[in-house]
């Protein structure tokens, strides 16, 4: 297809490939067991998130995308279980700019990595004996835009809690 572009525009064009997801670490906790299953309370959940991005050194506009996903819940000041996945992809990032790059890797690869995140959690709380727990769509679109903005303004921090 490329041959049939004037001047060689198709070589130019910004590509994007996803080529392995994968779940790069799990773990799951229940450090109060078997006591926490008797404890009438109301669970209290908390969602952390972070991921950072890794070019891979073999391949020029290849990047490891890594997506850390947080759940801890709390009976009162007891930890009923705490649930962490690192879901994780290698895409092919060719022809953007750097702020585009930026802009996809932030906002798009996250996008595609959340929903095995979730699934992930999801089979780990179940198979932990807890009810089902189905994280929320999260928009990683208007995180990307915060955490752009803060570091415009020059100021620091990881990405905030979330509470569920």
């Amino acid at each position: 297809m490329a041959e049939n572009q004037p001047n060689g525009q198709a070589a130019n064009q910004p590509q994007l490939s996803v080529q392995k997801i994968y779940i790069k670490d799990a773990s799951f906790e229940v450090p109060n067991a078997p006591f926490v299953f008797q404890d009438p309370g109301q669970p209290q959940v908390q969602l952390n998130l972070a991921q950072q991005a890794t070019a891979l050194t073999q391949a020029q506009d290849v990047f490891e995308l890594e997506l850390t996903v947080t759940v801890t819940c709390k009976i009162g000041d007891k930890t009923a279980y705490l649930a962490e996945v690192k879901q994780a992809g290698i895409f092919g990032v060719a022809g953007f700019d750097e702020a585009a790059r930026d802009a996809v890797l932030g906002s798009y690869c996250p996008n595609v990595l959340f929903p095995y995140a979730r699934q992930a959690i999801s089979d780990l709380v179940q198979s932990g004996g807890f009810p089902p727990f189905l994280l929320q769509p999260i928009n990683f679109d208007a995180l990307y835009a915060e955490a752009s903005r803060r570091r415009a303004a020059g100021e620091t921090g990881d990405t905030p809690a979330l509470n569920a």
